[in-house]
């Protein structure tokens, strides 16, 4: 089974937010317990190393002369700790080193998986590039925090426990002024980390704004550049970019305050530390290697401490990436039902749909029947509601109200996986994916065979032009691929059509972007592909459809007039009006 990260509830502040953070190392309880083990037995180890070294100073200062032989035992017990204590340091940051990489995997997983379980309307909500910055420079972040973190976070807690510990059992005085660092970084931490996770949360929000633009100028390159809109863009760009580098400046100036401060803590407790120590040393309180053994274990105590306060910049700056890509996973989730059809024939009705995007009223009472077989095409005005009739269909939405029937099952009963199966689908941008051509036209079909492959390419009338690439079948292509034309990459979405054998076909706007030649081949292979399937036909084109079994005609969401092309001719109403429209701006065109 699959490891998960467990979302829990949306975390709104730093250490809700690195609570849960931590939370998803509970899964490697075994391997955490090791690694403490581990460090538990080096920190000793180098904890002990400098009393033992105090009694090697204490031998060369003793009155009755050095005892050598005494001396060298003593350096080579240091020595030999030092030894195994590092051994032991590098086997547990492999562990630990482990532990993050599995959970970055696991967190990148999870993101991956909440994709393809949030609802079409989560998506019609939320900008590309910011999504795109919360799946990757969101958990890049992550990854690097937890890699850098954790095993300085463990070795320099356990160090300063233990140190702790061996510091009081000299000198409880000394060690006081020691630990005056500890409440000052705890505040210092507190207070600067509370403001600087803001500022990295409006960091990393800027990037995925700043990422989104970027997507926008690729993607629409040609428009902008045909609109003159260059400079504009470069200004929004330095806009975006401005702000990242604004909150990213601020963000990394006030955590890296936390270092300087810290630094000059320990500086006075050094100071401290070697008065009152020269001054118990000169009354006989301590003898000369307790107080250096002490000097040693201030400066272990403050190296640990100094870097738990270092790496409050990237814990800060993670827990705020944390926060973004948690909010991502708190997202509600589209429901699903388990139930599954029997052999479709195509008989379709819409009974008293009503629909709204985000409580905009489109659909108020649609009533349509559709019987198997039937070619129906669906015209209108500009947001009359066409598309969003065949999206209800495949339960890219769910209705608000009324129901959908496919042969007399309501489709909200009806999984979503076994209500797209037997429905085809060519749309007006034909979508690739990177890979061949033989793949793009089986991705509905993966198990095809190639004989199966090439057939539904002859039928989609694509075998032509792909036997004229140089690797045929097997040329790479990618969804902005330039190396077939817009008609071709059509051609190919409806060869996958054919592949897959659907009994109800949708289509929309599939001719309305390539060129009369290619227009023709493709409704010739449209025509194949409709035969004996129930087809819905969304056409801004209505000199195509004037064969259809059934126009709907549809304004505001509802279906104003339905019947053959001559009858709403006759009619004298909207189609009418739209058709008339259409016929004559095209003998105006053609003068």
């Amino acid at each position: 089974m699959a490891e998960t990260i467990d979302p829990g509830r949306t975390a709104t502040t730093f250490w809700p937010s690195a609570r849960r953070l931590a939370g998803v190392f509970a899964p490697y309880k075994p391997q955490l317990i090791a690694a403490v083990l581990l460090t538990v037995v080096s920190v000793v180890l180098q904890v002990w190393a400098p009393l033992v070294l105090g009694e090697a100073v204490n031998v060369l200062f003793h009155a009755q002369g050095i005892d050598f032989a005494r001396l060298g035992e003593l350096i080579t017990r240091v020595l030999a700790m030092y030894v195994v204590a590092m051994t032991l340091m590098w086997l547990q940051g492999r562990i630990l080193i482990i532990i993050g990489v599995r959970i970055t995997y696991v967190l990148r997983q999870d993101v991956e998986h909440k994709i393809h379980r949030l609802p079409t309307n989560w998506f019609d909500g939320t900008q590309r590039g910011d999504l795109l910055s919360r799946t990757t420079n969101d958990v890049d972040n992550i990854q690097t925090a937890v890699q850098n973190t954790v095993s300085s976070l463990l070795n320099g807690l356990l160090t300063i426990i233990g140190i702790t510990i061996m510091m009081f059992t000299l000198s409880w005085q000394l060690a006081l002024i020691a630990l005056i660092a500890v409440p000052i970084a705890a505040a210092v931490v507190g207070i600067i980390g509370k403001r600087a996770q803001k500022l990295f949360s409006a960091q990393w929000a800027n990037t995925g704004k700043l990422n989104g633009h970027i997507e926008e100028a690729f993607t629409g390159h040609d428009v902008m550049t045909l609109f003159n809109r260059t400079d504009a863009m470069i200004a929004e760009f330095d806009a975006h970019n401005d702000a990242v580098y604004q909150a990213s400046y601020k963000a990394q100036f006030i955590s890296g305050m936390i270092n300087p401060i810290m630094q000059w803590v320990t500086y006075l407790g050094y100071v401290g530390i070697a008065v009152v120590g020269a001054l118990r040393v000169a009354a006989g309180a301590m003898p000369l290697g307790s107080v250096t053994a002490f000097i040693q274990y201030s400066r272990e105590f403050n190296q640990p401490l100094g870097q738990l306060a270092g790496l409050a910049n990237m814990i800060i700056s993670a827990v705020a990436s944390a926060e973004r890509v948690f909010e991502f996973l708190d997202a509600e989730e589209e429901t699903d039902t388990v139930g599954e059809l029997d052999d479709v024939t195509g008989d379709v009705e819409f009974q008293h749909v009503e629909f709204s995007y985000d409580d905009s009223e489109l659909i108020t009472d649609l009533n349509l029947h559709v019987t198997p077989g039937q070619l129906v095409a669906i015209v209108g005005p500009t947001g009359a509601g066409k598309t969003t009739l065949v999206n209800l269909l495949m339960r890219f939405y769910d209705v608000d109200a009324g129901r959908i029937v496919l042969d007399g099952t309501d489709i909200a009963t009806v999984s979503r996986a076994a209500l797209r199966r037997p429905i085809g689908m060519v749309l007006q941008d034909a979508v690739l994916f990177s890979g061949s051509i033989k793949h793009n036209i089986a991705y509905g079909s993966p198990d095809a065979t190639d004989d199966e492959i090439v057939a539904a390419a002859q039928a989609a009338r694509a075998d032509h032009f792909i036997n004229q690439l140089p690797d045929g079948y097997d040329t790479e292509i990618s969804l902005d691929s330039d190396a077939i034309s817009a008609g071709e990459r059509q051609l190919l979405t409806i060869a996958r059509a054919f592949l897959s054998n659907p009994r109800l076909l949708i289509l929309d706007e599939a001719t309305s972007s390539v060129d009369t030649r290619t227009e023709a081949l493709i409704q010739e292979a449209l025509a194949i592909l409709q035969q004996g399937r129930t087809s819905f036909v969304i056409a801004h084109r209505l000199s195509t459809i004037r064969a259809a079994d059934v126009i709907v005609v549809m304004d505001h969401g509802d279906v104003v007039e339905q019947g053959s092309h001559d009858a709403l001719l006759a009619a004298g109403g909207m189609y009418h009006d739209l058709y008339t429209a259409q016929t004559q701006q095209h003998l105006e065109g053609g003068r």
